[in-house]
């Protein structure tokens, strides 16, 4: 979708005052990249465990495994001209209550696309798909022995 810079109004020469050179032109902010703010953002709060739904996390796991991250995994903005709506799908840690960290992911969320992107917000959707228990810690294998590494002086 297309965003108007309110700095390359019509009426605004170069030479004015308030206007630069670079001033004229138009800004176009996709929804991936959009995307890509939220998800980033919805990362950083403590308590999610990943973003996307079954098959989407499956893809992600062959994503980590070659070495490539889709930010934007489990994340859809839809644009307008000064307006995004975000929604976004999770699994969280056990542990961490769901509504707070709800919260949580949507005050990040805000913040970081009115800031980075400069469009308002106008809701971020949260669905919780899943809650990841940890395992219990494996222990090492029978015969199974560390190498130790000689101190070189």
């Amino acid at each position: 979708m297309e965003y108007q810079d309110p700095q390359s109004a019509p009426g605004l020469e170069a030479g004015q005052p308030g206007s630069a050179r670079t001033a004229t032109g138009r800004t176009v902010i996709s929804e991936a990249a959009v995307a890509k703010v939220a998800g980033i953002a919805a990362r950083a709060v403590p308590g999610v465990y990943s973003l996307g739904s079954g098959p989407s996390r499956a893809l992600g796991a062959f994503r980590d495994a070659v070495g490539s991250t889709d930010h934007a995994a489990g994340v859809r903005a839809e644009v307008g001209e000064t307006q995004v709506a975000v929604d976004i799908d999770l699994v969280a840690l056990y542990g961490t209550p769901l509504h707070p960290l709800a919260d949580q992911i949507r005050a990040a969320v805000y913040a970081a696309v009115e800031e980075l992107v400069g469009l308002q917000v106008i809701e971020v959707n949260i669905e919780i798909h899943d809650v990841f228990v940890p395992g219990p810690p494996k222990p090492p294998a029978p015969g199974e022995t560390r190498p130790v590494r000689e101190v070189l002086q």
